[in-house]
């Protein structure tokens, strides 16, 4: 199956709707129906400010970075970004082509899902 790999990069402490936007992320694109996604903290980074953030025990908190990231079909890609877009949230993200499915999948996965050959 061909789509995207969606990852976008927020602050760890901003908020969307009074909640973490990378958890935001995690539960809107949970409720559209979208397989799976992951938030990772980052040890090191620098944005477009260019101000190098690294995870030490006396780092300000909220300041570091959240990387969250989904492997999309096109159509749930689209759905995700319109909403997102929708909210009116500034948010900076990469968009990489993927091939992705699942090795001897279960009898209950959704069509289409089987492995590359």
């Amino acid at each position: 199956m061909n789509g995207s790999y969606l990852r976008f990069y927020v602050t760890e402490g901003h908020r969307m709707h009074h909640m973490l936007t990378w958890e935001w992320l995690l539960r809107t694109a949970n409720k559209m129906g979208i397989r799976g996604g992951s938030a990772f903290h980052a040890m090191a980074g620098f944005g477009r400010h260019h101000v190098m953030h690294e995870d030490f025990f006396f780092e300000l908190g909220g300041s570091q970075i959240v990387e969250v990231e989904f492997i999309v079909t096109p159509a749930e890609k689209s759905r995700l970004l319109d909403l997102i877009a929708a909210e009116k949230i500034r948010i900076f993200y990469a968009d990489i082509p993927a091939h992705f499915g699942v090795l001897n999948p279960d009898l209950g996965d959704p069509p289409g899902e089987e492995g590359a050959k």
